[in-house]
């Protein structure tokens, strides 16, 4: 290209991507025009344009819109964080949720509803805070001569446990109200999202999505080893300390957002690498992939069980559950556990 800018294009990870926008957008539309006030999609799509009744204009831009685009960004967020810690440990099972850092987050949402008794936006940064206090320990607890995958995971493992004490001591000290309220944080849910949660996610996402994106070469080299990155030029540890940062940021505003929802960080990945079936962290087909598996989790949480809504969180541990089994029998025959 002009400028000496070299662009590689893979045509099926471009049709995948292509595709997963398209999947998208379908599923937010649908999304939308869906609940106890039904929208036809041709209609959603005129209100969005400004051509609707007055009763859709406050149904959609109100109360539905937000909501979605929470959900777009949380699964984005999700999907992108699980992408970049399955590369830096190279291996499918080191996602946000094995490694500890939802619980850490957790923990720290915990700690301000328990012992603080914190209003909703108190909560939200108690949850980032723990997310990245819980990033840099397990960081400085991996190091040796520089962070390595397997150390990585198995560290993440063990503070994932205490911290999952830490929650069970926090709920057991908690009165019946806070203890319903922490419970009901703990399942992850898109109820009640609105402007108030979409503005802090979305300049969140602004700044570190193209920073995860622009580390997408270097984050790709390590995948092939600390020594053969080196050998590429890659400054490693500065890398994997931005990647990482990135990630656990992006996963604790997430956990903010809208609670920690499970497994969206561990399957996205995964099923995005089987769509375009390309090598490499495949990182903005992994975001696409969890915005697009959060909101048809949240269609199916609102609209497939009757007058009964679950949260979102319900659906993604059922889901998830079945699919970690599924990728652990895979692993297992294909010799890499």
């Amino acid at each position: 290209m002009p400028g000496g800018l070299s662009v590689r294009v893979e045509p099926r990870g471009a049709a995948a991507v292509a595709g997963l926008v398209l999947l998208t957008l379908a599923a937010g539309i649908v999304l939308i025009g869906s609940g106890d006030f039904p929208i036809a999609p041709a209609d959603v799509v005129a209100t969005l344009r400004g051509d609707g009744t007055g009763a859709q204009e406050f149904v959609v831009h109100d109360l539905r819109l937000p909501r979605v685009l929470v959900a777009v960004l949380v699964g984005a967020a999700l999907g992108l964080g699980g992408a970049v810690f399955q590369s830096l440990t190279r291996n499918p099972l080191g996602s946000p949720d094995m490694l500890g850092f939802g619980q850490g987050a957790t923990v720290g949402a915990l700690t301000v509803i328990v012992v603080f008794q914190g209003d909703a936006t108190a909560v939200a940064g108690g949850a980032v805070v723990g997310g990245l206090v819980t990033g840099a320990a397990v960081y400085l607890l991996a190091w040796k001569r520089g962070v390595h995958g397997f150390r990585l995971v198995l560290v993440g493992i063990g503070v994932a446990a205490m911290l999952t004490a830490v929650i069970h001591y926090l709920l057991t000290k908690a009165n019946l109200v806070d203890a319903t309220r922490a419970t009901v944080w703990m399942t992850g849910s898109l109820e009640g999202r609105d402007w108030t949660q979409f503005g802090p996610l979305l300049a969140v996402c602004c700044v570190l999505v193209p920073v995860v994106l622009a580390y997408g070469r270097p984050l790709r080299m390590l995948e092939m080893g600390d020594d053969a990155a080196y050998a590429l030029g890659v400054k490693v540890e500065r890398t994997r300390m931005v990647l990482m940062g990135s990630a656990v940021l992006l996963v604790a505003a997430a956990a903010a957002a809208a609670g920690p929802i499970s497994f969206v960080a561990l399957s996205a990945p995964q099923v995005a690498r089987r769509l375009t079936r390309t090598p490499g962290p495949n990182l903005a087909a992994s975001l696409l992939t969890g915005a697009a598996l959060l909101l048809i989790a949240d269609w199916a949480a609102t609209n497939a069980f009757g007058e009964r809504q679950l949260p979102v969180g319900v659906v993604t541990g059922v889901v998830g559950g079945v699919y970690l089994l599924w990728l652990l029998v895979t692993e297992r025959r294909a010799g890499r556990i």
